[in-house]
């Protein structure tokens, strides 16, 4: 006679469907793990692009003011917006800095998990092994 909970032979026969969710869970946490990491290196790339136009801006507006050091009020106004600009630059590059420090890894989060899933099953094989 078979009993209702299906024994031994049943818990086999679960191994697969748990390994394959298992499976499908581990390949969602990695496709969000890829969109974040893509997203972050888009933002450093923008805020490289930024900091580039910037720092030529900077660049340029300190080449006229050295050009114009002879004009009356122009060369307040050209000294202001060089300064703002490269202010803006050192902004852009500070922020870059910081983007970059508070990277975790990646797949960070992915590994984590499997690691906690090796612990998780070398206890379940430790409890097996260990008759109570």
């Amino acid at each position: 006679m078979r009993s209702a909970g299906g024994g031994p032979f049943a818990a086999l026969r679960s191994i697969p469907i748990t390994l394959l969710t298992m499976a499908q869970t581990r390949l969602e946490l990695l496709g969000n793990e890829l969109l974040t990491e893509k997203n972050l290196a888009l933002r450093q790339l923008a805020l490289v692009l930024a900091m580039v136009a910037c720092a030529g801006l900077g660049l340029l507006l300190a080449v006229v003011l050295a050009l114009s050091l002879l004009w009356e009020q122009r060369v307040i106004v050209l000294s202001v917006l060089a300064v703002v600009f490269l202010a803006a630059a050192g902004g852009c590059y500070a922020a870059l800095r910081q983007s970059s420090r508070t990277s975790a890894g990646v797949f960070a989060s992915s590994l984590a998990e499997l690691q906690e899933d090796l612990r998780q099953l070398k206890a379940a094989s430790q409890h097996g092994q260990n008759p109570d």
